[in-house]
C-alpha cells in the first residue's frame, strides 16, 4: 500500500512540473526587432517601453545581402567588434532566444554597428 502512495505522489509531482513548464513556455513572447522596419540602423529606438524576459524570442528580419546579426559580449557591443566565440546569424530571418541578463547584438558589416545598428537588451 505504501508503494502505491509513493507512485501517486511521484505522478502528481511530474504533472506539476509539466504544468509549470507549460506555463513558462506560454509566457514567452516573440518580438520582431525594429518592428515593421526590421533590423536596421537605429533599431535601439524600438526598444523603448518594452520589457523582456528570459525565453522571449527575438526575430531579426533583414536582407542578408546587406546585413547580419552577431550575438556579442558587452566588450564587443561597446567596441563594435566581434570577439572570438561570437555567434553569427546570416539568414535574414533569424530567431534568437533571450537569456537572463544582458543580451548584446550588432551588425558586423563594416561601419554598420558604428552607425547605430546594435541593440542591448536586459531580460529578467
Amino acid at each position: 500500500m505504501a508503494q502505491q502512495g509513493r507512485g501517486s505522489a511521484m505522478a502528481a509531482m511530474v504533472l506539476l512540473c509539466l504544468v509549470v513548464l507549460h506555463f513558462e513556455l506560454a509566457q514567452a513572447a516573440t518580438y520582431t526587432v525594429g518592428g515593421r522596419d526590421g533590423w536596421t540602423f537605429n533599431s535601439a529606438a524600438w526598444l523603448k517601453g518594452k520589457k523582456f524576459k528570459a525565453g522571449d524570442k527575438l526575430v531579426f528580419k533583414y536582407s542578408p545581402s546587406f546585413h547580419n546579426v552577431v550575438k556579442v559580449s558587452r566588450a564587443g557591443y561597446n567596441s563594435c567588434l566581434t570577439p572570438k566565440g561570437s555567434k553569427f546569424f546570416k539568414s535574414g530571418k533569424d530567431q534568437i532566444k533571450l537569456v537572463k541578463g544582458r543580451n548584446y547584438f550588432i551588425c558586423s558589416i563594416p561601419g554598420h554597428c558604428q552607425a547605430g545598428m546594435k541593440i542591448a537588451i536586459t531580460a529578467v
